[in-house]
């Protein structure tokens, strides 16, 4: 099968788990309809999460993707989804392993770390699911984070308000 009909594939099962389920984005059991196990592992705050071809843990598709159990749930949410986005997009590049330090950098290209947040930012906050939770009247950015499990400062990013203006 050809790299782009395997990201294809993987992106419809994202969109299909998202409108199954709405928001918030429940990320696990999104892993693990793509294949992937995750694990919550007790590391220092300098490490987020990595993703890696694992002969006893890994689901699947033959990877596991492993969490920082130290960091706050909106955090951990957004790097499982940064490593889900890894393996839809960079799984060539992958290899045997990719670690993301708590700024999201690891030993890939800054275009793929680029690329993954992207996608982690669209597989949590999905513009079809925001739009239906900014159709209520009364909606912050305060609120839609809550809503969407993310941080004030991601759901701000997302949406383009400058953070400053975030209450």
């Amino acid at each position: 099968m050809k790299t782009a009909t395997r990201v294809e594939e993987k992106l419809r099962k994202i969109r299909e788990h998202q409108d199954k389920n709405g928001y918030p984005v429940h990320v696990i059991p999104l892993a693990e309809a793509l294949g992937l196990n995750v694990y919550f592992v007790d590391w220092d705050d300098s490490m987020s999460g990595k993703i890696e071809r694992d002969g006893e843990r890994a689901g699947p598709s033959g990877y596991a993707i492993y969490v920082n159990k130290n960091h706050h749930p909106n955090r951990r949410r957004f790097t499982i989804a940064h490593e889900i986005a890894h393996f839809v997009l960079h799984q060539e590049e992958i290899g045997d392993g990719v670690f993301d330090d708590a700024m999201y950098r690891s030993g890939l290209p800054q275009r793929a770390e680029f690329e993954a947040n992207r996608l982690a930012a669209d597989i949590l906050m999905p513009w079809h699911l925001l739009n239906q939770a900014m159709a209520t009247p009364d909606y912050t950015v305060a609120s839609l984070a809550d809503h969407f499990q993310v941080s004030k400062s991601a759901m701000s990013i997302r949406l383009g308000v400058p953070y400053e203006t975030v209450g």
